[in-house]
């Protein structure tokens, strides 16, 4: 029997859900009652068309609808349950005055600066009702130590509300920071003093025992292969370098850095194994102890050992999505069930959408259950080719089949979000995974179990010989002729057409494909979202959100009106254009014209010009003619009638904007997010 007929309805149910997660983050604002009164509405509607008696065409059709409903109400009023928990004010201007927070999070930013992300944070001038729930802070170059988490600390810094989309539909930030209630983010210059030392006990006593484990592991083991092995074993990645994290990107080896479903699986599945050998072993040697099932004791042993690595490694979002995978395919053993298959998957699912809607817009959770449910659906087949290999070639043979379905699962997600396609991925995952599930991840709860004893050298010198190939493999794929090559960003429909397309095909498959109407839509489905991606044109022109970019496609590409300024906004850009060059390199791209604060492209009919710096409120006076588009970093007073103006402080209100060839109505930022809470 197929895994899709084993499971029944279940994998429909996250589906759904997921339907009515993605109804609520599309409408234009924020819901209130009536909507939440609707959802209630079509919830009982759903229960009571699922209470009609089977037995004919029809009224199966309707119990499959009523179920539909049921699930997408569900999915539609949890997200509006976890907004009402996460809701917290946001800074809504730009600060700088002292900064005072508990330290309750340390990283690293994507300039290499240690970042600290602060709770009961206290603002001068800002009322307690404006007063963001969290803040983060990035420390200046060169500091390399951070204080302690529990520790209360005092600087003077720049805030402000987190940036908005580099471009209208882009990836925005705000939203992923209002459900993490972080209400401001900023940087200092100043030096961080303690204020209150940690308490001895307190609620972050355990995460500072984190922190003193990853100092440990990474002096133990040194470089960067051992700040790769304390982002495994506890999820502090402050000691990798920004340039580590893109090589690893290059080489599609990043996800094994970012502690997922792959680690959790690999310990889980190394605890489990080694525990139900010891049992078994017992049970043969001692006589004693078969009125146990050896296997249901090393789930249990398993489960515990990843209770206890999810708290090691931080809980995050990732993590936590791992440890219900890994915690409900082993409570299926406890429960006489198949430990991996579709129910399981869908249980996990349904669990992380009740608990973190918002986790459907992230591409790890994409990733990660598209690669999931591919594997289990080619599981089956594989049994059937395995009886016919030697038994030497299996592993091998498995080890190359996971890689490629995974892959093949997974490369079009990432590629929808990070337009980047490493295309030696699957060797350098090949020449890698198998060291991390034999060296990496059981050497470090190993060394773990033998720190109190003192013996833990040896484990941790095979799990640095292990981050250390790692790392000598990543280099060598990164650095190959043409492993990355850039591709343009799809519309916005293209990812859910596709992966709705693809569920279709994947849960409807049974019989021919020519009589399943299903399967030729969900086909028919995957095909218009290839071809909207292969049609996906780029703004001939994109406006950053403070003025301080601005870029004009060409035939060579998009030209940047400047080499430097508004540096992340203009990389964004040029990665969804599919283009690998640098910021530089756009500059010097031929259409821009005249000195470096007033500067002109002539665009067909059209004359744009980007005013920066001190002058620019006079040259914009003068300048203000002929239907002219004029960008400027610099807030403008005054009647513009006759040009297009977008200073400083409309671009405060729109965001950043957009331009067509035709240069008639802009798409701005502010009209595609709609009136969110984080978008205020």
């Amino acid at each position: 029997m197929r895994a899709t007929e084993r499971a029944g309805l279940m994998p429909w149910m996250p589906c759904h859900m997921a339907g009515g997660i993605g109804l609520w983050f599309l409408l234009p604002a924020q819901p209130g009652r009536l909507a939440y009164a609707l959802a209630g509405l079509v919830l009982l509607a759903g229960l009571a068309l699922w209470r009609i008696g089977g037995g004919t065409r029809r009224a199966d059709a309707l119990r499959l609808m009523g179920f539909a409903a049921i699930f997408t109400a569900l999915g539609f009023g949890l997200c509006g349950l976890r907004a009402w928990r996460v809701d917290a004010p946001v800074l809504g201007f730009r600060y700088y005055g002292a900064i005072e927070g508990r330290v309750i999070e340390i990283d690293r930013s994507a300039r290499d600066r240690i970042r600290l992300t602060l709770d009961q944070p206290r603002l001068e001038r800002v009322a307690p009702a404006r007063m963001p729930r969290r803040v983060r802070i990035s420390l200046p170059d060169g500091v390399t130590e951070a204080p302690a988490p529990g520790t209360r600390v005092m600087l003077t810094g720049h805030l402000g509300p987190p940036p908005g989309p580099a471009e209208p539909g882009g990836f925005d930030f705000r939203r992923v920071a209002w459900f993490e209630s972080l209400g401001a983010i900023g940087h200092t210059r100043a030096p961080v003093m303690v204020a209150v030392p940690p308490a001895p006990g307190g609620a972050l006593r355990l995460h500072r025992l984190r922190m003193d484990l990853s100092e440990a592991m990474q002096a133990r083991i040194g470089g960067q292969a051992g700040a790769v092995a304390a982002a495994l074993m506890t999820g502090d990645r402050s000691g990798i370098s920004e340039a580590t994290n893109q090589m690893m990107r290059d080489s599609n080896l990043f996800h094994i850095i970012s502690i997922s479903g792959l680690h959790m699986g690999m310990l889980a599945g190394f605890v489990y194994a080694a525990a139900r050998l010891l049992a078994v072993g017992f049970q043969g040697f001692s006589g004693r102890g078969h009125d146990i099932a050896a296997h249901k004791l090393a789930a249990v042993i398993a489960i515990l050992a990843a209770a206890g690595y999810l708290w090691l490694s931080g809980g995050g979002v990732a993590t936590e999505r791992a440890f219900l995978m890994v915690a409900v395919m082993l409570g299926a053993i406890l429960a006489d069930r198949r430990a991996l298959s579709l129910r399981t998957v869908a249980l996990a699912a349904m669990a992380i959408l009740a608990l973190a809607p918002e986790a459907l817009l992230t591409p790890g959770f994409q990733m990660s259950f598209a690669a999931t449910v591919a594997l289990i659906v080619i599981y089956p087949p594989w049994q059937k080719l395995a009886a016919h290999l030697p038994w030497l070639l299996r592993p091998l043979v498995l080890l190359i089949l996971t890689s490629v379905v995974a892959g093949l699962a997974t490369s079009p997600i990432a590629a929808a979000h990070f337009s980047r396609m490493a295309h030696y991925g699957l060797l350098a995952n090949l020449l890698v995974v198998p060291v991390t599930g034999v060296l990496i991840m059981p050497m470090g709860p190993l060394a773990a179990l033998l720190a109190p004893f003192g013996l833990a050298g040896p484990a941790l010198w095979l799990m640095g010989l292990g981050t250390r190939w790692m790392l000598a493999v990543g280099a060598w794929v990164a650095g190959l002729d043409g492993a990355v090559s850039h591709v343009v960003l799809p519309r916005p429909s293209v990812l859910p057409l596709m992966g709705a397309g693809a569920l279709l095909v994947l849960l409807c498959w049974q019989g021919p494909v020519w009589r399943n109407r299903r399967v030729i839509a969900g086909l028919a489905m995957m095909a218009t979202a290839a071809g909207l991606w292969a049609g996906a044109t780029r703004p001939a022109v994109l406006i950053s959100g403070q003025g301080d970019a601005l870029g004009v496609m060409t035939p060579v590409g998009r030209a940047l009106s400047k080499d430097r300024g508004g540096a992340f906004t203009v990389g964004e850009w040029l990665e969804k254009d599919g283009d690998g060059a640098d910021q530089a390199g756009a500059a010097a791209r031929p259409g821009w014209s005249g000195p470096v604060k007033q500067r002109v492209f002539r665009l067909k009919a059209t004359e744009i010009l980007h005013l920066t710096g001190k002058g620019a409120a006079e040259a914009a006076l003068t300048a203000c003619r002929d239907g002219r588009i004029i960008v400027s970093d610099q807030q403008i007073e005054g009647e513009f009638t006759a040009c297009r103006l977008y200073d400083l402080g409309r671009l405060r209100q729109t965001g950043a904007i957009a331009l067509s060839g035709q240069m008639k109505a802009p798409v701005t930022s502010a009209e595609i997010t709609g009136k969110r809470p984080w978008a205020p």
